[in-house]
C-alpha cells in the first residue's frame, strides 16, 4: 500500500475537515472517496461517448419499454 503525503493551504484543510465531519469520514477515506468518484466520472463518460457515436453511425438503437414489454408478451 502506497502512502501519500499531501500538502493543503488554510482553505483546503478547512475544506477536508468540514467533509470529514459533513460525512462522517476521517480525511484518508474522504479522499480516496474523492479519487474513486472522479474516477468513475470519467470512466461514466467515456461509456457515454462510445455510446453516442455508436448510436451516430446506426449501430446501436434505445428500444423502449413497451416494445419490450411487447417482445415478450411474443
Amino acid at each position: 500500500m502506497a502512502v501519500i503525503s499531501i500538502r493543503l493551504n488554510k482553505s483546503e484543510e478547512s475544506m477536508i475537515n468540514f467533509l470529514s465531519d459533513y460525512y462522517e469520514q476521517d480525511r484518508s477515506s474522504l479522499i480516496k472517496y474523492s479519487l474513486r468518484e472522479l474516477y468513475e466520472d470519467i470512466v461514466d463518460s467515456q461509456v457515454i461517448t462510445e455510446y453516442e457515436a455508436k448510436r451516430k453511425k446506426g449501430e446501436m438503437t434505445f428500444v423502449d419499454s413497451s416494445e419490450i414489454i411487447a417482445r415478450i408478451g411474443s
